[in-house]
């Protein structure tokens, strides 16, 4: 299936006299599985999905004909994304936090057709943090993981952020991304396991560390209970497991052994591409994957797995 956006009209196309690109070139491709459509209308459900490579919000649903619609819309390199309350989306974006809101009454239908219609209410500007992961407290605050600051973070009324949580061996609150802490997992409202890329404590430390240096943290605790992994990414508490993307070996798996803060990861699928983003409904998880952003996976297990399945990212 192919969507493409409205042209726009011939007073505002843009054209190669006033320099910018052709019309043509707006439009984007979308490739779609067979029995996605079936399986969202199955389980009653949409996707909305971040890229902060392209800057677009994806929400992905079905039309009034049944069939795959993609709507996007232009951020400043969208982030992360969850569940504001019922009815909401929060979202780390460039410089700000986005508090997205459904405008719609469960009888109302915007364009006759969608029952949804996500409006940003609220948006507080937080300047560049490299914002990661981010979820609601039982107070209805934002949390967010800050990765410039190696921190997690709330929103301030005076500063750019309030700082909430910092893993142990980070010596100093400095604008340094010393650990790439990325990844955070919510539980009854309160912040409890936290991905880093390592535990390094000097500025940038984490890059030599991507194959082997990632460790899961216990927020409540402030421990490492595992470690031992490839650029850990997106924890999520599900059913009664804490999950994981793997991303430098291309693994979504789980932890087991939490309880002797010794855990282990234990591999439960492969995905030809490098993880991030993870959500869950009944029995299905939902990955999000990308190409490597230069020509190969230098440096990660991923890149020999890829050859050794002769699959391409």
């Amino acid at each position: 299936m192919t969507d493409t956006p409205d042209q726009p009209d011939a007073a505002t196309a843009p054209n190669a006299e006033n320099g910018a690109a052709p019309a043509e070139e707006m439009q984007v491709e979308y490739s779609v599985s067979a029995g996605l459509a079936q399986r969202l209308a199955r389980h009653r459900i949409s996707l909305a999905v971040t890229s902060y490579q392209s800057g677009l919000l994806y929400c992905i649903g079905l039309n009034a004909q049944g069939g795959i619609n993609v709507h996007q819309t232009g951020m400043p390199k969208p982030m992360g994304l969850c569940l504001d309350g019922e009815t909401g989306l929060a979202m780390t974006a460039g410089y700000q936090v986005m508090r997205f809101e459904n405008v719609l009454q469960p009888d109302q239908r915007i364009n006759e057709t969608f029952d949804a219609c996500f409006v940003p209410r609220r948006v507080h500007v937080i300047g560049q943090l490299d914002a990661h992961d981010v979820g609601i407290d039982e107070d209805g605050r934002v949390i967010f993981v800050n990765t410039r600051y190696n921190c997690l973070a709330t929103t301030s009324a005076r500063h750019s952020f309030q700082p909430v949580w910092r893993p142990s061996f980070i010596s100093a609150l400095v604008d340094e991304d010393r650990c790439h802490l990325n990844g955070l997992a919510m539980e009854d409202g309160k912040p409890r396991y936290a991905t880093a890329v390592s535990r390094s404590d000097t500025i940038d430390g984490w890059r030599d560390r991507r194959a082997d240096g990632g460790v899961v943290i216990d927020i409540e605790s402030n421990e490492i209970v595992c470690e031992g992994l490839s650029m850990p990414h997106s924890p999520r508490l599900y059913r009664d497991n804490l999950w994981v993307l793997n991303s430098g070996t291309g693994e979504l798996g789980t932890i087991s052994g939490l309880e002797s803060g010794k855990g282990e990861f234990e591999p439960r699928a492969f995905c030809p591409g490098f993880l991030r983003g993870l959500t869950f409904h009944g029995n299905f998880a939902f990955v999000g994957l990308s190409k490597p952003r230069y020509k190969r996976f230098e440096g990660l297990a991923l890149d020999q797995k890829l050859q050794d399945a002769d699959s391409e990212p």
